[in-house]
């Protein structure tokens, strides 16, 4: 019994849903995704919700996939995601350039990284990054690759990090009494 690919999606006003063989297409004003349909499943629009039903119990852990790709194509088209991160540190400081953002880390260099298409980057106090785009996988993606230049450090608590990211401090070295 899968209790999320029961659920039906609704579709927002402002958003078309297309059902094609092996795949749900999904249109907004934020662009157009598109969410594969595994075999096994079989994908519904009845009243203005897509609907996901499975062929037998084999195909049990495919049905809440389907059902959680196509869900989040339609938010995607309609809302949006967004990932916010902030960069802790003496020095460390984060600047936009065109679809190109420029890292300084404390590092004898300055890194950048190109946004793909369909991903937006704001920067403001030259800490604060804000990653949005229409696609979940992709704006999750950017944002660990960026976290990653310079993960959060446990003992000085310094680096980038999720906002709101709650990091154990450790001691360090106690030295002799």
């Amino acid at each position: 019994m899968s209790r999320i690919g029961n659920l039906a999606v609704p579709t927002p006003s402002g958003a078309t849903i297309q059902i094609e063989p092996g795949l749900v297409r999904a249109k907004g004003p934020k662009g157009e995704l598109t969410s594969p349909i595994p075999e096994g499943i079989e994908a519904k629009l009845e009243d203005g919700s897509l609907t996901f039903t499975r062929a037998g119990d084999q195909y049990a852990a495919n049905h809440g996939l389907a059902r959680a790709l196509a869900a989040n194509a339609v938010q995607g088209v309609t809302t949006g995601f967004t990932k916010n991160l902030e960069i802790v540190g003496v020095g460390f400081r984060a600047a936009v350039a065109g679809n190109v953002a420029i890292f300084s880390l404390g590092y004898s260099h300055q890194i950048e990284v190109v946004m793909p298409a369909g991903v937006e980057i704001k920067i403001e106090q030259n800490t604060k990054i804000e990653i949005s785009g229409s696609d979940k996988q992709q704006v999750g993606q950017v944002a660990a690759l960026i976290r990653g230049l310079r993960k959060p450090d446990p003992y000085k608590q310094k680096g980038v990090r999720y906002a709101g990211e709650i990091l154990r401090k450790k001691e360090g070295k106690t030295g002799s009494k």
